[in-house]
């Protein structure tokens, strides 16, 4: 995760904002979501004094990247002001863009605050069985998906990667962190955090309807994306990512999520749209 949020480029002193990273390879071959949107906002802040931090981004994912591809980040300054200042960010492969966001940055400022309160009543993540007890007898190729990953993470109730849960609740709660302790450089956890934000967010929507990411002819694709950062948090310690989804229609289902730290302390809010189809619905048709 750190090698490819480790973008080569210019710095906030030139005027050419064009940056190139790499993907980490993936078992299907397509770019992980979180990898390029955390990355789009290291191009933006490459371009920007160390004080003026992101706070909000928006994004629309446009077409599947190719993980064995490089990619290309070209950022235009839409705007400077006293406080803030606003990037867009599009990203690039074989010519064409991949993921296009806007982001807003601003310098610390004192001012009021309040925070929704962390749910009550989860069990803390030492209570709640790795991600590896929950993969028996997967083919070991699939187990990729998860193993390789630099996040851990833990369910509750349970994942549905194999199996639904027969509630049909729309909302559920997962912990998660880094897998190892990363550099103390507040802008790499806050990258970071974007990473984390794709994952899981989407099961909101399936867990509504009894789906596990199993199911045969399920087609699930991110179609946007928005964050809002809080409040600072290391990305390498025990955060709740408690998400419910208010909505589906039309074949797309709306997920929210808030993050928290392990304390209590809100520090991100995301929302993200996505494209669910089922065989029932119509799931072979294209996006």
């Amino acid at each position: 995760m750190l090698a490819v949020l480790d973008l080569a480029g210019s710095d906030a002193r030139t005027t050419e904002d064009i940056f190139t990273g790499v993907s980490q390879s993936m078992p299907l071959g397509r770019v992980f979501g979180g990898q390029v949107l955390a990355q789009a906002i290291v191009a933006a802040e490459r371009t920007l004094p160390d004080e003026r931090i992101v706070h909000s981004m928006h994004g629309y994912f446009l077409r599947p990247g190719d993980s064995a591809k490089g990619i290309t980040f070209a950022v235009d300054r839409i705007h400077d002001g006293r406080s803030f200042s606003t990037r867009r960010t599009q990203a690039f492969q074989d010519g064409v863009p991949i993921f296009s966001m806007i982001a807003s940055f601003q310098d610390e400022d004192p001012g009021v605050d309040h925070q929704a309160d962390m749910p009550v009543g989860i069990p803390g993540p030492d209570e709640l069985p790795d991600i590896e007890s929950h993969l028996k007898g997967l083919h070991p190729m699939s187990k990729r998906l998860f193993t390789d990953r630099p996040i851990d993470l833990r369910h509750v109730p349970g994942p549905i990667y194999l199996a639904a849960d027969d509630t049909r609740r729309p909302h559920q709660a997962v912990w998660v962190k880094v897998r190892r302790p990363i550099t103390d450089d507040p802008a790499v956890h806050r990258a970071a955090l974007a990473y984390l934000s794709d994952l899981t967010i989407q099961e909101s929507i399936l867990r509504a309807h009894g789906l596990s990411w199993a199911t045969p002819g399920l087609k699930v694709a991110s179609l946007d994306h928005a964050m809002w950062w809080h409040r600072f948090g290391r990305a390498d310690e025990w955060m709740l990512y408690a998400q419910e989804s208010p909505s589906a229609r039309g074949g797309r289902g709306l997920a929210t999520g808030r993050i928290y730290s392990a304390e209590g302390t809100l520090l991100a809010s995301v929302a993200q749209e996505i494209m669910v189809r089922t065989p029932a619905d119509g799931g072979g048709r294209p996006a």
